[in-house]
């Protein structure tokens, strides 16, 4: 973990703060331990850790994370819901609203077709290539943010190879950025004028 301070100093320079860390350790007991030194030595920059869960690792779901997160024994450590990760995992609207408000400081933003694919490699490609902009696939967003604590960042992660092969970069981001502009005035309408902020 001291060996990750220049990282965390570079992000505390930037404006950064929460720092996203991965369960890739199969020994969840050393894993909290690793993120409470983790959370430790953020903190001492002005930054949160998060972990974030993945349907594929050794804490595939919400419930999962909130375990290790919890287990930390800290305070200040959350857990980063991903509206992709948090359908594919079959986490649930009600263990949202059983957690700490506390431990949701923010969450990530894509859309995906409703039907899970059903291997490892499908959830894996879909997660780090072929995602969709909200409101373009049949994930449930608004419930899932309607269920987090509002004024939190919501920021938006859509990888689309393909299309970014096809269309460039820019044309990508753009739809995107049109894509979450409507969700946010959709969120904002059902809310009844108390939305979740964006990160810019």
């Amino acid at each position: 973990v001291a060996a990750l301070e220049p990282f965390l100093a570079t992000g505390a320079e930037l404006g950064a703060r929460h720092v996203i860390t991965a369960p890739y350790d199969f020994d969840l007991g050393r894993l909290a331990d690793r993120l409470a030194e983790l959370g430790e030595l953020g903190a001492s920059y002005g930054l949160r850790a998060l972990l974030e869960f993945f349907p594929w690792t050794v804490v595939p779901d919400f419930g999962a994370a909130l375990r290790i997160v919890e287990a930390t024994g800290r305070t200040d450590t959350g857990v980063l819901v991903d509206t992709l990760h948090f359908d594919r995992s079959g986490s649930t609207l009600e263990q949202l609203d059983a957690a700490p408000r506390s431990r949701l400081p923010m969450v990530h933003v894509c859309d995906a077709p409703a039907e899970k694919p059903s291997t490892t490699e499908g959830l894996l490609h879909t997660a780090r290539a072929e995602r969709l902009p909200p409101g373009e696939g049949g994930l449930g967003i608004l419930g899932v943010l309607r269920h987090l604590p509002p004024g939190i960042p919501i920021a938006l992660e859509v990888p689309m190879a393909r299309l970014t092969g096809e269309i460039g970069a820019e044309a990508v981001a753009r739809r995107v950025r049109e894509a979450g502009d409507r969700l946010l005035r959709e969120l904002h309408h059902v809310s009844g004028g108390t939305a979740a902020g964006p990160t810019r």
